[in-house]
Parts: structure tokens; sequence; C-alpha cells
């Protein structure tokens, strides 16, 4: 079965739709929801039902990006909101981990200074998101984060608390974490790249209007 791009439909012809009602959006917006039970549960110690909100929280990225290529549910809100849910969901529940003590520190800063460092570039240099599809190795590394999260947490439980648990979930948070940085480089390094071919043709990457009305928008 295909995990990658699950649901795409080789050869159709999908229609990117403008409004905001599609069911991948209203997945998305479950995913923001569940953000703040997800961190109310954790400080108050209750990891065995942060795990399961976790679950959820983590599947919702698959979900949504399934349902959007199987029934042609593209749309315009979706091409940022969902990149932006990754982002706030990763930094959310990254920060929540090593502030409860759950995960160690160097994972917050593993996640947190890349974001950091691309959210300042994009904002100087385009004025906003350069607007980049995220790159298999993107998707990989999010997938370990929000894998590797969810275990670390059922490592806490008393049941599984000292098992192999516990260092399987660090190593797969520790390879999510290598896979972010170096994923943060690549798009980093393309959105260097996207500012040179912008300028070529006469557009400056912080005029988002320029770039409408040269793709016709």
């Amino acid at each position: 079965m295909r995990f990658i791009g699950a649901g795409t439909r080789e050869g159709f012809e999908y229609t990117l739709h403008e409004t905001f009602w599609t069911v991948p959006n209203v997945v998305t917006v479950v995913r923001f929801l569940l953000l703040p039970v997800f961190v109310w549960l954790v400080a108050t110690g209750s990891y065995l039902g942060a795990f399961w909100v976790l679950a959820v929280l983590s599947s919702t990225d698959w979900v949504d990006g399934y349902i959007a290529r199987r029934f042609d549910q593209l749309s315009t809100v979706g091409q940022w909101l969902d990149p932006l849910a990754d982002r706030l969901s990763l930094v959310i529940v990254t920060i929540t981990l090593v502030v409860f003590s759950v995960a160690p520190l160097w994972v917050v800063l593993a996640v947190v200074i890349p974001d950091l460092v691309l959210f300042v570039h994009a904002a100087v240099r385009f004025s906003g998101s350069p607007q980049l599809t995220v790159s298999v190795l993107g998707k990989i590394r999010t997938a370990c984060l929000l894998v590797g999260a969810p275990l670390i947490l059922l490592g806490r439980t008393p049941q599984l608390e000292g098992t192999v648990l516990v260092i399987t979930a660090e190593l797969v948070l520790a390879a999510g974490c290598l896979m972010h940085i170096l994923a943060s480089i690549d798009y980093l390094v393309k959105a260097h790249r996207k500012a040179r071919q912008l300028r070529s043709r006469g557009i400056r990457p912080r005029d988002r209007a320029q770039w409408a009305r040269e793709s016709g928008g």
C-alpha cells in the first residue's frame, strides 16, 4: 500500500477548490483543536490519555491528505493550512514534552531552532511563505516525530516505564530530529533558489502581488 501520497489517482486531473469547506480542511481544524487537549493531559500527568490524543492527532496528517487526493478535495486553503498545522503541531508537541520533562531538551532544540530560522528567512526574504512543496524527506521526518512522540509518552506509563520502548521511542525521535534538520537545510536552499529565479524574471521575492500577476492569479 502506498503510504506517502496515499490516495493519489494517477492521470487524474484534480480541481483546486477555492472553498474552505472541504472534508480535509475540517480534519485539519480538528488537529488544531486537539493540541490544547494534548498539552493539558501532559501537564496533568495523564500520559496514556495524551498518547491516544497524540496518536489521533498524528493520524490526521495522513488522513486529510488521503481524502484530498482520493476524493478530489484539494483546496487553496488546504495548501497553506495543512503545512501550518504540521509546523504548529511539531513545535507545540515537542515544547510540551520537554517542558514537562517527558523528552530530552535536544528534541525541542532540533525542532524549534530550524523552524525559527526558516520563519525569519521567509518573513525577510518573501514577506511570507515561499510556497515550496514538502519534500519526501520532510514527510518522513514528520512521520518519525509524530510516531516517536506518542511512543515516548507510552513509555512513561507505569506499565511500560523503563522498558525497551523508551529507548526505541528516543531512537525514532532522534531520527526524526536529524531528518528535520536536513529537511530544513534543503528547504532553505530551495527558498534561496526560488528567490534567485524570481529576481531573474524581474520579480521581487517580497512582492507577492507580482507573483499572482505573473502566474495569472
